[in-house]
């Protein structure tokens, strides 16, 4: 089969909601992980300090083709939480990277970030025919790295002096992967551990 390009969707789980990202998301957006600077650490920019500062960022990730965003919704509350989007997409070579993920800080830890992996990984790999789904963060991320391995990807390598931080020094990035026959039992696996909650 085929891949397909990935397009805006709503994907519906037991915790969450990934829906188009818009700006309607703004202010719960602001709520969840505005000026909190450890939610903001990794994702090469300084905490956005106010919501036109937060508005100005959806602006340049909604208006760049290359990114397929979605808000992160807690279903219990209603509220946008966090995004997450697929990017590096390329449908000749059936893969696509989950990145520029990001929760406000009362969600990390929680069933939020596995479940939103597990409705992304099910859509790429069941939906759009993915071989390949790759992720990738900063080396000293690891609290991320660590979430990263729990989805049962694999560490693949290191980019060094990959990407240079906004202090002016740089990121080395770890890559992580999942291919599409390994997916079977890293979703079994995954869809336990949310069920055991």
């Amino acid at each position: 089969m085929s891949a397909l390009p990935p397009r805006p969707v709503t994907l519906t789980g037991r915790h969450v909601e990934l829906v188009p990202l818009a700006f309607g998301h703004l202010d719960d957006l602001f709520a969840a992980g505005g000026g909190d600077e450890e939610v903001w650490r990794w994702l090469g920019g300084p905490a956005p300090r106010s919501r036109e500062e937060l508005r100005s960022r959806m602006e340049q990730l909604l208006g760049d083709a290359a990114y397929v965003p979605f808000a992160v919704v807690h279903r219990a509350s209603g509220r946008a939480v966090g995004w997450t989007t697929y990017l590096d997409v390329a449908v000749q070579d059936e893969r696509l990277e989950i990145g520029w993920t990001w929760y406000g800080r009362a969600y990390w830890r929680s069933a939020v970030n596995s479940e939103t992996k597990l409705l992304l990984l099910t859509h790429a790999f069941e939906e759009l025919g993915m071989g390949r789904v790759q992720l990738k963060t900063d080396h000293r991320n690891e609290r991320s790295q660590a979430a990263i391995a729990r989805l049962g990807a694999r560490r693949e390598g290191v980019l060094r002096r990959h990407r240079r931080r906004p202090d002016g020094s740089w990121r080395d990035s770890v890559y992580f992967s999942l291919l599409a026959d390994e997916w079977p039992a890293a979703k079994a696996r995954l869809t336990a551990r949310l069920a055991a909650g």
